[in-house]
């Protein structure tokens, strides 16, 4: 099993996804003899999923069914053991195309946290690329290779354990983007200048507050840093639902009366009259906001290496 890779049968030591439903799941490592228990009863990894597809639906214990299904990143930011907050797809699709990254791109991280977007990134610069990440704590640090190793993509990834801000990356001159999620990424600028490629590339920062982005959008221009702008992704999700409204009364009706002399007047007409202006009704479908919504997570600042 791979995050990279896609494996159509379930074996012992995957990391896989129990899917209970939309809201509803979790990851469990396969391991012979182990059982995992579940709302639905029990599920028996030697019998119930070691040999088995991947998209399974497999009866618990108790008669209910779950689907087991394989990791990608993004599943695995939705189930991630949380050790920092992380960042969610809605954020990290954006960095992707805006670093334009592609396989066999060089990333450099900092800092690692949770690993959320460092799967994305891998993913995205696999077979022939390679991530660089820096964490200041150590036990983060030694968790995050742990999890890339479980998840084979230790040979994509370097997990350095020391501060950005005063050591650097621990490479020069070779990557193609940069990314910055510590405190203060204005004191990182200036390593990751030195990171990125001679003949340029793209930095990203994010910040949650737009105090860091002013000092970080000051250092970047200090350093040479061209096309400097700063986005904040909301995302708005939409509940499309059938509605049934009234056709509008233009006032057809009554010319066609007046025209076939029909006298509305008169008492006896009411009744015809009141029935042939009753309006019909029409269902369409319609898009209404959630009432709820996801607000502001951060800022994403991008920028561009100058050549000059």
């Amino acid at each position: 099993m791979s995050f990279v890779e896609y494996g159509d049968t379930i074996k012992d030591g995957d990391t896989a996804i129990v899917f209970l439903g939309h809201e509803s799941m979790f990851p469990v490592k396969v391991q012979h003899g182990t059982v995992t228990q579940t709302k639905y009863g029990v599920i028996r990894h030697s019998t119930d999923l070691i040999g088995k597809k991947y998209g399974s639906k497999v009866t618990c214990s108790k008669g209910g069914w779950v689907f087991i299904l394989h990791p990608t990143p993004e599943l695995w930011t939705m189930n991630l053991p949380h050790r920092t907050q992380i960042l969610y797809s809605t954020d990290i699709s954006i960095i992707t195309m805006m670093l334009e990254l592609k396989p066999g791109s060089i990333v450099c991280e900092s800092g690692t946290g949770s690993a959320s977007l460092s799967h994305a990134l891998i993913r995205t610069v696999a077979p022939t690329g390679h991530l660089y990440t820096v964490e200041f704590h150590q036990q983060r640090a030694e968790k995050a290779r742990e999890e890339f190793q479980e998840h084979g993509v230790e040979h994509l990834v370097t997990v350095t354990n020391q501060d950005v801000c005063k050591n650097g990356f621990g490479v020069s001159n070779v990557a193609d983007a940069v990314f910055l999620d510590i405190p203060s990424p204005w004191e990182a600028i200036g390593h990751a200048k030195s990171a990125l490629k001679a003949e340029g590339g793209r930095i990203c920062s994010f910040s949650p507050c737009i105090e860091q982005v002013q000092r970080t959008c000051l250092a970047m221009e200090e350093y040479g840093f061209t096309e400097i702008n700063t986005l904040e992704i909301l995302l708005r999700v939409y509940n499309v639902r059938t509605v049934s409204l009234q056709i509008p009364d233009l006032g057809k009706a009554a010319e066609d009366n007046s025209s076939m002399g029909f006298d509305s007047s008169n008492p006896s007409n009411q009744g015809s009259l009141g029935a042939n202006l009753q309006q019909g009704t029409v269902q369409f479908k319609s898009g209404v906001p959630l009432r709820e919504m996801v607000g502001h997570t951060g800022y994403l600042t991008f920028a561009t290496k100058s050549l000059f």
